[in-house]
C-alpha cells in the first residue's frame, strides 16, 4: 500500500467566475470543467489543470486568512511578470517572509477569498542544502 501523489487540491471561492479569471489569465490555467447548475458535490464547482496539478474550486463563503497555503514552483526570471498579472487582477500580494540566500525567492498572494498561494522559485534539495550549511 502506497501514496501515489496528490490527486486535486480543493479551495472555496465565492466567485467561481472571478477566480476563474484569476486562475486562467493570471497564472495560466486551463479550466476543464464547470458544473453549472449541476450539483454532484457540496456546491457548484470548476476544475482547472495548473502545471499538471488538478485544482478543484466550490462555490462557498470566504475563509479567514492564515499562512495554510500551496506553493507552486516557477523560474525566478518568471516572477516580475506574475507579480504584474496579479496586481492587475486585483490580487493581494503579501510581502515576503524573511529568507536567508540561496532557500529561493518566493510571490505570496491571497485570492479573492483569503486563499493564500506561493510562486516559488527553488526546489526542496536547495533549500535543505541551504539550510544544512
Amino acid at each position: 500500500m502506497t501514496i501515489q501523489g496528490v490527486s486535486h487540491l480543493t479551495f472555496v471561492a465565492s466567485d467561481l467566475e472571478r477566480t476563474a479569471k484569476l486562475l486562467v489569465a493570471g497564472l495560466g490555467a486551463s479550466e476543464v470543467y464547470d458544473s453549472r447548475e449541476k450539483q454532484f458535490s457540496l456546491s457548484r464547482e470548476k476544475f482547472f489543470l495548473l502545471g499538471g496539478t488538478w485544482l478543484a474550486f466550490m462555490e462557498g463563503e470566504a475563509a479567514a486568512r492564515s499562512y495554510r497555503h500551496v506553493a507552486f514552483s516557477v523560474n525566478e526570471t518568471d516572477l516580475p511578470a506574475y507579480e504584474d498579472r496579479l496586481l492587475a487582477l486585483g490580487v493581494e500580494i503579501k510581502p515576503p517572509r524573511p529568507r536567508i540566500a540561496g532557500e529561493g525567492l518566493s510571490l505570496y498572494f491571497y485570492d479573492y477569498d483569503n486563499n493564500l498561494f506561493e510562486l516559488h522559485a527553488g526546489t526542496l534539495e536547495e533549500r535543505l542544502a541551504r539550510y544544512a550549511g
